[in-house]
């Protein structure tokens, strides 16, 4: 798989071929994300682009920080910069935000 041309979408049964296959289990976590991050599917574990991501964004990502993929794909290509605690904060609905502090 060329990791290369992250603009090229899978279609349904390649992405899934590429998920079983584990090829991306050899990728290095930049080229985990250069390609997951562009495409419409997901091509292997969610768990294994989340860990890629917080080390190439070198910072902890929220899973509700997915929802706004373009968001993430902006930060990663240097057009944006990380978002902070509050902004991450504020991504939830305020109606099921439940926030304890100590």
């Amino acid at each position: 798989m060329n990791t290369t041309e992250p603009t090229k979408q899978l279609t349904q049964e390649q992405a899934i071929a590429l998920y079983n296959s584990k090829e991306w289990a050899n990728w290095t976590p930049e080229q985990k994300v250069r390609f997951q991050l562009f495409q419409d599917r997901l091509c292997m574990p969610f768990d294994k682009f989340h860990e890629a991501i917080e080390i190439v964004l070198k910072r902890s990502v929220w899973t509700h920080e997915f929802a706004d993929r373009n968001a993430i794909m902006l930060e990663y290509l240097g057009e944006k910069p990380a978002p902070t605690f509050e902004e991450i904060v504020d991504m939830i609905p305020a109606e099921k935000r439940i926030i304890l502090k100590f």
